[in-house]
């Protein structure tokens, strides 16, 4: 019997997704903003955030072998609930510890739970969704995720301008409580499996079976994970670091108006996955090579715009409508890479192989930011030079990869 894409397990994960991912982006902004206000430095802050990125990469392959092994509905309850505990004894010992010890390690788990929680919610969507939806469910939730980055942190900066941080921490605990309450009537199958042999046998093990799959049965999956790796390596990390350099330092404008630039990065993601929702049945694997094609495509009007544009505003319009149209491109590229990676894995392996590709591909993102933060350092003056550098090795990247596309599509 074919399951609906509406149904109330699934409309539960959705409503669940809706409070949780909220709370969580709320969190993940005011927690840093306070930390940046009260130190007034921006080397511990991107140490300490920087940290907070080692846990996400580490747990996200653990948290998809315990939801190939675990009820999938049971991890997101309790890590809600756990986050909504972390973030209690935040509020309560703020003020009576270190301020960078208890921000490290917060931030650290915080930042775990995320990178455990996701595969989870990514694995259960084959089993509440019947395949000819994948696409649609996906977007749904990318869609989500996108809403939550644009309304959590401007609602969150409003709160934390007016009233201070306690009460955005407050509202992210009743947050992270009601998703965990809501969560907990939602039914997902689970078929049991043997954790005969102790959990670290268990955690090698699976993790073996799951490079051993892509490697050797789905080989052309692994080269679209180097290629995720490389759009990862040169086009994420350069759009993550460049915006508030290119827009704070470069062109010497307000942070607000860094704020607004990376609005329009949540509003493309939430245009995108839209985008794909509705044409879902028209996007084959086959095209995906025209999305990131396209999206590298879009840094080549910023770094010659920023040769031939005098006026600061003109080029920050430039970067932001820009940053706009990538950020469509890539998250409707994202969803048809998970649509697919869901569609071509075994049910019982599904969790534990979209973490590894989730941790594979973010481990390119710190060495993306550390090299661009380097890149844009020595090249001061020529700082357009290294955004059309770094779009030219993009584009040649996903012009690479159209055959793989197209091979995959047969």
């Amino acid at each position: 019997m074919e399951r609906k894409l509406f149904s109330k397990d699934f409309l539960l994960v959705v409503t669940g997704q809706i409070i949780s991912l909220f709370g969580n982006a709320t969190v993940r902004f005011a927690l840093p903003l306070y930390l940046l206000n009260q130190t007034g430095s921006s080397a511990l802050y991107g140490a300490v955030t920087a940290c907070a990125f080692i846990p996400a990469i580490l747990l996200s392959p653990v948290g998809g072998i315990v939801a190939d092994r675990v009820n999938k509905r049971n991890i997101m309850v309790a890590l809600d609930f756990f986050t909504a505990a972390v973030i209690t004894v935040f509020s309560l010992l703020m003020g009576g510890v270190n301020l960078v010890l208890l921000m490290t390690v917060t931030m650290m788990l915080l930042y775990g739970i995320a990178g455990a929680y996701q595969p989870s919610v990514q694995a259960s969507i084959p089993a509440l969704v019947s395949q000819d939806r994948f696409m649609e469910a996906n977007s749904i939730i990318g869609s989500i995720s996108s809403i939550a980055s644009l309304l959590g942190p401007a609602l969150g900066g409003v709160l934390y301008s007016a009233w201070g941080l306690k009460p955005v921490l407050w509202i992210c605990v009743a947050c992270f409580f009601f998703s965990a309450v809501m969560e907990l009537f939602i039914r997902i199958p689970s078929p049991k499996q043997d954790f005969g042999g102790g959990i670290w046998r268990m955690v090698k093990e699976d993790f073996s079976g799951s490079v051993h799959f892509i490697r050797r049965e789905q080989p052309l999956v692994w080269k679209l994970v180097l290629v995720l790796c490389g759009i990862n390596l040169f086009l994420s990390s350069m759009i993550i670091v460049g915006l508030p350099y290119m827009i704070t330092e470069v062109l010497g404008l307000d942070e607000a108006l860094y704020g607004f630039a990376q609005g329009a990065l949540a509003a493309g993601g939430l245009a995108g996955g839209v985008f794909a929702g509705i044409f879902a049945r028209k996007l084959a694997i086959g095209k995906a090579g025209k999305l990131l094609i396209a999206g590298a495509g879009c840094m080549f009007p910023v770094g010659i715009g920023g040769y031939f544009i005098s006026s600061a505003m003109a080029v920050y319009t430039v970067i932001t409508v820009c940053c706009f149209l990538a950020m469509v491109f890539a998250t409707v590229f994202s969803v048809q890479v998970m649509s697919f990676i869901q569609a071509q894995t075994p049910l019982e392996l599904v969790g534990k192989v979209i973490a590894l590709v989730l941790t594979v591909s973010m481990c390119a993102q710190p060495l993306g930011n550390a090299l661009y933060g380097v890149l844009f350092e020595i090249c001061q003056g020529q700082e357009f030079m290294v955004i059309l550098l770094g779009g030219a090795v993009s584009l040649g990247i996903a012009l690479r990869a159209g055959n793989l596309f197209r091979e995959l599509s047969e």
